[in-house]
């Protein structure tokens, strides 16, 4: 089965499914934030924690060339374990991220207010990575793998059973929940004209792991002037919400990706 990254030695090489729309020569987002992901479930404390917060800060690009991916803990005690990886290319930190595991508890007691509006979900199950297009949802309009379908102005809900991240390997929930989490800019910053902003960080707030191989992203808000945007997204699964992902973004006007030409399997 296709996968995102391939082994070699003790690094990675992306293949085609991880290559940037923006660039031939980088390696997009999603597939970053997957990889760190990775690294960073090495150091989990185990069964009872949940990585309840990642941050990625992509402040330059990971091209496609061989990748190395450090990590280090930084903080561990009986409720918080936090550490920290990095990809360095050509003697540069590239990208960096940040997981903070908490230990799952009881609820405490009373009511809480909390959204209750139903997201939308496809009647047919992923039940298996194919490696075709995400699913959108637009406004009222059907759930289509058709981007040309989805360049518009409408709010947007993005559904997908993902292949695996390394060849050879298993995707786990957590690895899933960040790769969708940098897609927010598909979601919130995705318009008539393509996109134009691109990711300079992405934070992934996570309550539960995801059940199953489906996740979602459902658009919640978008603002930007001045060339900045910041777009948040509401995570989950056939079951419900599991978390939040929001993401700020550079204009890059010049460099537009026009999503409605990318072609179909």
């Amino acid at each position: 089965m296709v996968a995102f990254f391939s082994r070699e030695d003790a690094g990675f090489v992306a293949g085609d499914f991880a290559v940037s729309r923006w660039s031939d020569q980088q390696v997009a987002g999603p597939a970053v934030c997957g990889l760190l992901a990775r690294e960073l479930e090495t150091h989990s404390p185990g069964a009872g924690f949940i990585p309840a917060r990642l941050t990625v800060d992509l402040f330059r690009p990971v091209l496609t060339e061989p990748i190395t991916v450090h990590s280090t803990v930084v903080r561990t005690g009986t409720r918080v374990r936090v550490a920290d990886a990095w990809i360095t290319q050509h003697d540069e930190v590239r990208v960096r991220a940040s997981v903070m595991y908490l230990a799952a508890a009881e609820q405490p007691p009373g009511l809480v207010w909390q959204a209750d509006a139903p997201l939308p979900v496809p009647e047919v199950r992923l039940d298996a990575p194919t490696g075709q297009p995400p699913l959108f949802k637009c406004g009222e309009q059907d759930w289509t793998g058709d981007f040309a379908a989805a360049q518009n102005g409408e709010r947007k809900s993005m559904w997908q059973n993902l292949p695996p991240l390394v060849e050879g390997e298993p995707i786990s929930g957590f690895q899933r929940a960040a790769f969708l989490g940098d897609t927010t800019n598909l979601v919130c910053n995705w318009g008539t004209e393509g996109v134009g902003f691109i990711n300079s960080d992405v934070t992934l707030t996570l309550t539960r792991l995801p059940l199953g191989p489906e996740v979602g992203l459902h658009a919640q808000d978008h603002i930007s002037a001045d060339g900045i945007a910041v777009g948040t997204a509401t995570l989950y699964d056939r079951t419900g919400r599991i978390g939040t992902s929001v993401v700020t973004g550079l204009a890059n006007a010049r460099r537009q990706v026009d999503m409605a030409d990318t072609a179909l399997p």
